[in-house]
């Protein structure tokens, strides 16, 4: 089976392109390519698939086999992948993904991407939070106090700011809030989230079904939405995560999180044994 290992921003997945290829069980796939001893390494499996209502599809699974609705850097890379399969003829393209289709245009190495609306009210991530809206909200994890702000971009996320992310645990942390079964019965990824600037965070991620990242896009849109909530940040904010820089922007409460980012082939290959 041929594969392509792309990362967008150190976000990396191992991808396949089913026009060409077969996968029976990619939740097992998804397991044993990501394993960074004795698989290919990465962040997940993403298939490339044809699609009924866009140009092509994306089907996304993390690292632990779970399947992951939608992911900023993994849409990006597999535009990149779609056009350079010639799936597609254009630089525009409309991608399905379990969280709607959006619409992606590749630059020269780097994509930008209409993430869509941030769904704010608490069954659509979901949590089980009273209120409208669950913006500052506090919250006792362990040993300390957090407070929590919830987006969703398709998937949820959790954005807490502290004082320097370079020195928090963000395992502890964010293995514990990711499986709060009685906040977040369907899990959740976390960010955490270093304010420089009105216009600048710093960010580390703690991804659910994967462990930390090296970046993750829909975090990224999640902390944009998050600083305007909370009256941190502005609407264009760029975002520092490990393994490279992001911009985002909101325009209005209405409008489509705009993401922009990084896209990179690292290799090709051809994994032999069990698809």
């Amino acid at each position: 089976m041929r594969f392509t290992k792309m990362h967008g921003a150190g976000n990396d997945y191992v991808y396949v392109d089913l026009f060409d290829e077969t996968v029976a069980d990619a939740p097992s796939l998804a397991r044993t390519v990501s394993d960074r001893n004795k698989g290919i390494g990465g962040d997940g499996l993403i298939l490339l698939a044809p699609s009924n209502t866009a140009d092509v599809r994306m089907e996304m699974y993390n690292a632990d086999g779970s399947r992951a609705q939608m992911c900023g850097n993994g849409v990006r890379c597999l535009a990149r992948l779609a056009r350079d399969h010639g799936r597609v003829s254009s630089d525009h393209m409309r991608v399905e993904t379990d969280a709607g289709i959006k619409e992606v245009e590749l630059l020269d190495g780097a994509a930008r991407v209409g993430m869509g609306q941030p769904a704010l009210e608490p069954a659509a991530l979901p949590v089980r939070l009273d209120g409208a809206r669950i913006v500052n909200h506090e919250i006792t994890v362990l040993d300390r106090t957090f407070h929590m702000t919830c987006v969703s971009m398709g998937n949820p996320h959790a954005v807490i700011y502290v004082e320097s992310v370079a020195d928090f645990d963000v395992e502890t942390y964010g293995r514990a809030i990711e499986s709060n079964a009685a906040l977040f019965p369907e899990r959740t990824n976390v960010e955490f989230v270093e304010v420089i600037s009105p216009g600048r965070v710093k960010q580390r991620t703690w991804e659910r079904g994967s462990g930390e990242t090296l970046a993750c896009g829909t975090g990224a849109c999640a902390v944009c939405v998050a600083g305007v909530l909370t009256g941190t940040t502005e609407r264009v904010l760029a975002n520092d995560l490990l393994g490279g820089e992001l911009l985002l922007e909101w325009p209005d409460d209405n409008a489509s999180v705009i993401m922009t980012g990084p896209v990179a082939t690292v290799f090709t290959g051809v994994l032999e044994g069990e698809r």
